[in-house]
């Protein structure tokens, strides 16, 4: 019965797939109203969150940003289910990329890793680099627990030449030999297990980093880059993106220097534009343990 299930919904995926973008943004906007309205989706995890986050804001400006990341939320929902049927020429028209750092490493023959957050939408985001870089996109990802799904997005995800690499992997397929120079994406934003965590301060609050971009980024020692990503606020579905470097010399940087750098990009972007960010995730359920991880004590320091 629950396999006959998923493939009745992803019929219907497949089928809203083809609606015109109009169409698309018409249901975000009934879904929205549902969600938020009507039956107030994490709410208490989204408004908890940004209260913490933007303390010197008032009441009405916190629940002003919440109302309109419920529309950035179900925007990506429906726009996530457009690329199935995407065309390559659409979805380039859909960024504004300042992407020359890439053409200098390429040059260079250099793999690269990019680190990123939920920021705007990272689905569109990975199919126009399939389709606008010379690289080789290869992109760490989360598997969903219904096979039958994820081999459904991992299909959206990959219909241009990503590849797709589970968690778990990732440190092991970091290290695989391609036929072309990599970009290895990871979006380092969720919360890890507190006990092995690099702990700082993101967004005013007490808060635990994965480790593994740094562990990946100095077995290859290959050049570390922030990637940021920006809603058009005048265009629904269209998008700006950047690069800022990290460091090109992970090996010599001190112990979660990259870690560290990674997240303040990160929060520069999310106060820049804050209804742009995955709120609804549970990011700070975790708190700090009272035994950190040996590498916690060592020094950080900020070269910019």
């Amino acid at each position: 019965m629950e396999n006959f299930l998923t493939r009745i919904i992803i019929k219907l995926l497949e089928g809203v797939s083809r609606f015109s973008w109009k169409s698309i943004y018409r249901i975000s906007d009934i879904l929205r109203f549902f969600i938020f309205d009507v039956f107030h989706y994490r709410q208490k995890v989204i408004l908890t969150n940004l209260r913490n986050s933007f303390p010197q804001e008032n009441e009405s400006t916190i629940r002003a940003i919440a109302k309109k990341y419920y529309q950035n939320f179900t925007d990506i929902i429906f726009e996530t289910i457009k690329l199935r049927s995407i065309s390559k020429i659409d979805l380039l028209s859909r960024f504004e990329a300042d992407s020359d750092i890439l053409d200098y490493y390429y040059a260079q023959k250099k793999n690269l890793i990019v680190v990123a957050g939920h920021l705007g939408n990272w689905e569109m985001l990975n199919l126009f680099g399939s389709v606008r870089f010379r690289y080789q996109m290869v992109v760490v990802y989360h598997q969903l627990a219904n096979e039958t799904f994820d081999n459904w997005f991992k299909d959206v995800r990959t219909q241009f030449g990503t590849e797709m690499v589970p968690m778990e992997e990732a440190f092991q397929r970091a290290l695989s030999p391609r036929e072309k120079p990599f970009l290895f994406i990871l979006i380092n934003d969720q919360s890890p297990a507190p006990e092995r965590a690099y702990w700082t301060t993101f967004l005013n609050q007490d808060t635990g980093v994965f480790r593994g971009v740094e562990l990946i980024a100095r077995k290859l020692n290959a050049p570390v880059l922030y990637m940021g990503v920006l809603r058009n606020n005048f265009k629904r579905g269209f998008y700006k993106f950047y690069f800022r470097l990290i460091t090109e010399t992970p090996k010599q940087e001190p112990t979660n220097y990259i870690l560290q750098k990674q997240i303040s990009f990160l929060e520069e972007d999310i106060i820049r534009q804050p209804d742009n960010w995955l709120w609804s995730h549970k990011r700070w359920k975790h708190k700090r343990p009272q035994v950190l991880h040996r590498d916690q004590t060592l020094e950080v320091k900020d070269k910019s």
